[in-house]
């Protein structure tokens, strides 16, 4: 809080007393760390458009919660697909195996991430 205080022109104290308050208020919900995925070695960084005829979504969702150890976010959305997952994986082998278990659930078009650039 010393170096926050800092930045902001308070205290320490007064820093800290600032972030409680609005963590009381639920202006602030909780506090996150950035992980270098691949570091950890997971490679190969892709978005999927899901695409799901049906109305009855659990099947697909069931699945997905699954496979959260790939799956960084899973978006409801509006337009033509349903939803955009953001997802992590040590391989491509590990992707196309993720994928034809998909196939059971939902059709998907996929992103493969080149570079970030922000």
């Amino acid at each position: 809080m010393k170096e926050l205080g800092e930045r902001v022109h308070l205290t320490g104290p007064a820093a800290a007393a600032r972030v409680e308050k609005l963590e009381d208020t639920g202006v602030i919900e909780g506090f996150s760390i950035k992980v270098n995925h691949t570091k950890l070695g997971c490679f190969t960084y892709a978005f999927l458009n899901i695409y799901i005829q049906s109305t009855h979504h659990q099947p697909y969702l069931s699945f997905i919660q699954e496979k959260k150890d790939h799956i960084l976010n899973n978006y409801k959305i509006s337009g033509d697909a349903c939803y955009l997952v953001e997802c992590r994986f040590p391989s491509n082998e590990v992707l196309n195996q993720f994928l034809i278990e998909l196939n059971k659930y939902a059709n998907y078009k996929l992103s493969i991430v080149i570079d970030k650039t922000l």
